[in-house]
């Protein structure tokens, strides 16, 4: 009777709704703390009202392209790939927006808690992070299990072409949401920091910057809804190839399905215990983090042992794989807290660099971007050899489904990095005590490092993704078509796959340029023509501002973001599958390469820049400081807009050659 529970959707959609009630009644517990007074609510409601907003306009333009997709899957796929796509779109966009509203209830409660110390407010903005964290694991589960329940119920065909529109749909909007809310956060971060840093040497968020209620509107739109869209699609996408791949390489054994479906509901219940572990000991903030994610796998691996043993007792290599997957996830952890954090010698070193000028501080964060590649490329490819050896093909999904089943905790880490900012600016907007400062600002350097690992995290599973589509793509072709280097169409789409990233990339940096001058224009003009700002006696127009990002970020977001949509189906129709399929394998390698250097760079320029602003090499102020700002400057659109969209982008190449693919044999 227990197997046959296991042998179907039902533990999975069980585990996704207590999982989206879990992050309710932490919500329900987030509201009952107090929001301070009457000038920190006056921030925190502008900061509301201009994140909902740019929500609205984003998802307005969203939802046309969404619906011009949906027509097209209807009439050559039929309903079902239609109505898969439509259900990864909704659920990808409440998973952003649910991501953006519990953050911007709980930065005001973060600052009024920072008043009685660290503990109290590391406690409430992990406690908003969590809500995040599961309710994108929550949703990504029960939307792949509830369809897949729906396909074996309602259509007669044995065909998983449904899932793969339910992967496009997610991944869809994904890639809006990432390169969105990147264009905004960064633009508007870049152009009020150029101005108020640099021009009139003032700190940052002061309340005199016209543009600081746009910067902290665009660490909730991007940091918060971007990353929660972006990290629901990875889970999603995850389990789907790994349903595929099961299905593709044990035709008939439909047990093999449900088990990546397994694995994500053990590890939702792994996660909810593991964030009872977060618990703060003196000021040792990574520590308490680290905590909750040492017991989530370990209570994690025990469960997968069990699944396996019960539904596959001949299989006991599936386990050895699923705990590869975990420790590829820490071992991401830790090389990316290395280079990123304060307490390392990669961060310290680029600090010192920012003592002989600007110019020597872009060329060390550089550096440190690209070597910061090899470590991770090193782990991976281990991890997708083992994997492979334990399980063939299977093993590298199941891999990648152990360490994306980690989704809760992981956000959870994660996403109190952006409350903590929030807060800060709050803070420091409304006048309260220095000490409240520190305390934001000790959360908010850690919130840098975390974000980062997420990133790491999410880019190093989307490359096992990946293969693992690839794969899917190559079997859906049959075994009469090979991919020979000596093959001139594959080469060629290797080519064209490698130099999709950069393209990508750069269209994204350039977005953040082009609206970031258009914000430092609207700063310098509020700062000339309004008298007064600068002695506090005139209030600055922020309105103004957060408009001018939002209209910038929404036009500049489209064309780059339909370059993985429209290149498979140019590419695949015009040279072949041989040559899409080495599209796919060029855009793999080459997106690894640049979306782990940008952000693993990017985050290290900030924390350098945090360091400094700490009292060493000068403190605030100063040259080096001056420096450190300039890098921070570059490495914002690294770390926020093109490096995390890359990975998204990947993903959706592959889905649509994977759709494509019937047509193409």
């Amino acid at each position: 009777m227990f197997i046959n529970f296991l042998n179907s959707t039902q533990p999975a959609i069980i585990a996704g709704i207590f999982s989206i009630i879990y992050g309710i009644l932490l919500t329900a517990k987030i509201l009952k703390h107090p929001r301070g007074d009457d000038k920190m609510n006056q921030i925190s409601d502008a900061i509301n009202e201009g994140a909902n907003a740019y929500m609205k306009r984003q998802y307005i333009v969203i939802s046309i392209i969404g619906l011009i997709i949906f027509a097209i899957l209807y009439f050559i796929f039929g309903k079902f790939t239609a109505i898969g796509f439509a259900i990864g779109a909704v659920f990808s966009s409440i998973a952003g927006i649910v991501g953006m509203g519990i953050a911007v209830k709980s930065n005001i409660r973060t600052a009024q808690a920072a008043k009685n110390g660290l503990e109290k407010a590391f406690s409430l903005a992990f406690a908003g992070g969590s809500v995040t964290g599961f309710m994108v694991a929550g949703l990504a589960l029960l939307a792949v299990s509830g369809f897949y329940l729906f396909l074996t119920t309602f259509s007669k065909s044995a065909s998983l072409q449904p899932l793969v529109g339910l992967a496009f749909g997610s991944s869809l909007i994904s890639v809006f949401a990432r390169l969105g809310g990147g264009i905004f956060t960064k633009s508007a971060d870049v152009g009020t920091d150029m101005v108020g840093k640099i021009e009139k040497n003032i700190p940052e968020d002061d309340p005199r910057n016209p543009g600081v209620i746009a910067d902290l509107v665009g660490d909730n739109v991007g940091d918060d809804a971007g990353m929660a869209a972006d990290l629901f699609e990875t889970y999603l996408v995850t389990a789907i190839a790994a349903m595929i791949l099961g299905k593709l390489t044990f035709p008939g054994n439909q047990t093999i399905i449900y088990y990546p479906l397994l694995i994500g509901a053990v590890s939702i219940f792994a996660s909810i215990i593991g964030s009872f572990f977060v618990k703060l000991s003196g000021k040792k903030i990574m520590l308490a983090l680290y905590q909750g994610l040492t017991v989530t796998a370990i209570i994690s691996l025990i469960g997968f042992y069990l699944i396996t043993v019960l539904m596959f007792p001949e299989k006991i290599n599936f386990f050895y794989t699923s705990i590869i997957g975990v420790v590829l996830t820490i071992a991401m952890v830790v090389i990316t807290e290395y280079y990123t954090s304060k307490k390392f010698s990669p961060v310290k070193n680029l600090a010192q660099a920012s003592t002989t000028g600007h110019g020597t501080n872009v060329i060390a964060g550089l550096a440190l971007s690209m070597k910061s590649t090899l470590a991770p490329i090193i782990v991976i490819s281990l991890s997708t050899i083992l994997a492979y050896y334990f399980a063939g093909l299977y093993g590298i999904a199941i891999a990648a489904m152990s360490m994306l089943s980690l989704t809760g905790i992981i956000v959870s880490i994660d996403a109190f990095g952006p409350i903590t900012d929030n807060a800060g600016g709050i803070a420091e907007m409304s006048g309260l005590d220095e000490k409240i400062r520190k305390v934001t600002d000790s959360l908010d350097a850690v919130g840098n490092t975390t974000k980062a690992i997420t990133k790491a995290y999410a880019i190093g599973s989307a490359a096992l993704a990946a293969l693992v589509l690839f794969t899917s793509y190559t079997q859906e072709l049959g075994q009469q078509v090979i991919f020979s280097l000596a093959d001139p169409y594959v080469v060629i789409g290797l080519f064209i796959g490698g130099a999709l990233p950069y393209i990508f990339a750069a269209l994204a940096m350039e977005a953040v340029g082009k609206a970031s001058i258009a914000v430092v224009n609207e700063v310098r003009r509020q700062f000339k023509e309004i008298k007064g700002i600068m002695e506090g006696k005139a209030k600055p127009e922020y309105g103004k501002a957060v408009d001018i990002v939002a209209k910038s970020a929404i036009k500049q977001m489209i064309v780059p973001s339909l370059i993985p949509v429209l290149t498979p189906v140019i590419v695949g129709l015009a040279f072949g599958s041989k040559a899409l399929g080495g599209l796919l394998l060029g855009s793999i390698v080459t997106g690894l390469f640049v979306a782990i250097s940008m952000t693993t760079g990017g985050a290290a320029w900030d924390n350098a820049k945090k360091y400094i602003e700490e009292g060493h090499l000068g403190g605030k102020g100063s040259f080096a400081h001056q420096s450190a700002v300039t890098g921070d400057t570059v490495g914002d659109p690294y770390k926020d807009t093109a490096g995390p969209a890359i990975n998204p982008m990947i993903k959706v190449l592959n889905i649509v050659a994977l759709l494509l693919a019937p047509f193409l044999i």
